[in-house]
């Protein structure tokens, strides 16, 4: 097992969620929210899974469930990918990406700065001291790497979900979903900061709930878990409808589990990971060159295995006592 690092103090990390609010990424939010391993700074919103205002709502929405609204900011980012157009995943997450059925209006006032701005911001208030968990398309990154080339130099570290190592995507064959929405981002956070990468072959292998983990949380009487089972509506209907099964995937929640226990990451490497910006056939197609045959800098730290069985019993117990730490 890899060793993971840590705060130097031993105290709780401080991070920055860059996501495109929809259903996993405020299961997310919330795993951050509520452990006390982690210290949520700020939340930043990118162009993403559904239309850009639904999204800064169901942030909002989702650090007031967890009782953090009041001191978790929500920044307003890019509302478009550096220079391609691309489809919203509602047919995923549903209208509004919360199953359907939950368009929250909180009320909740957003940020005063641009969302890149913010990051910068901190990452110069904070040097070494902010870990940035992205579980959107990179844009607001790459914005924030433009204005700050020594930004990898500032951060503590940078986890990314995005990619798919050498495994089908699933939006195209070629291509998981945020990359393929901003190729451009990807490919030059990949090559310019340091990369904790969670890739969609991790997802689809490790962080599946089936239909017996899922009537599981649904026996769970309290408002995470009725809020679970509410933004998967439409996310399972899909599954069963193209796999023929009742489940759902955690891509974004496995990012912050393995920031709140490292124990769960088994194994990982280190490896040139570069992405194809190129529009067409394998637009967002990310290179991970496994075998060592090209010339590229070994820089993204690939997560290659994770405890499975670990990540469902973070998740549940998140859902059920509302503490998601070991």
């Amino acid at each position: 097992m890899s060793e993971r690092p840590t705060p130097a103090d031993g105290g709780a990390r401080r991070v920055i969620v860059d996501t495109d609010t929809a259903g996993d990424d405020s299961q997310a939010l919330l795993l951050a929210a509520l452990s006390d391993r982690i210290d949520l700074d700020g939340v930043t919103i990118c162009a993403g899974n559904v239309e850009f205002d639904y999204q800064v709502e169901n942030a909002k929405y989702t650090l007031d469930l967890a009782g953090v609204a009041d001191d978790v900011t929500v920044y307003e980012g890019a509302r478009d990918p550096l220079l391609k157009d691309y489809e919203y995943a509602d047919y995923v997450h549903g209208e509004g990406g919360m199953g359907g059925s939950l368009f929250p209006d909180t009320g909740i006032a957003s940020g005063d700065r641009f969302a890149p701005d913010y990051i910068v911001d901190a990452a110069r208030a904070h040097p070494g001291e902010i870990t940035l968990v992205c579980i959107a398309p990179l844009t607001n990154v790459a914005l924030a790497l433009r204005k700050e080339p020594e930004l990898n130099d500032l951060l503590d570290s940078v986890w990314v979900m995005g990619g798919n190592v050498n495994c089908l995507g699933n939006v195209t064959p070629a291509a998981e979903y945020n990359f393929w929405v901003d190729p451009d981002a990807a490919k030059m956070v990949l090559n310019e900061l340091d990369v904790t990468l969670l890739d969609w072959g991790l997802t689809i292998r490790d962080t599946v709930f089936d239909a017996d983990t899922l009537a599981r949380i649904e026996a769970i009487d309290t408002r995470y878990a009725d809020f679970y089972t509410e933004i998967s509506t439409q996310v399972r209907a899909y599954n069963r409808e193209s796999f023929g099964e009742d489940r759902t995937t955690q891509p974004d929640s496995a990012v912050v589990a393995g920031l709140i226990d490292p124990e769960l990451i088994e194994a990982s490497a280190t490896y040139h990971v570069d992405v194809d910006e190129r529009e067409g056939l394998t637009r967002g197609y990310s290179a991970v060159d496994e075998n060592g045959v090209g010339d590229g800098d070994p820089r993204t730290e690939v997560v290659e295995s994770l405890d499975g069985e670990g990540f469902r019993a973070m998740v549940v117990r998140m859902l059920a006592d509302g503490n998601p730490d070991p």
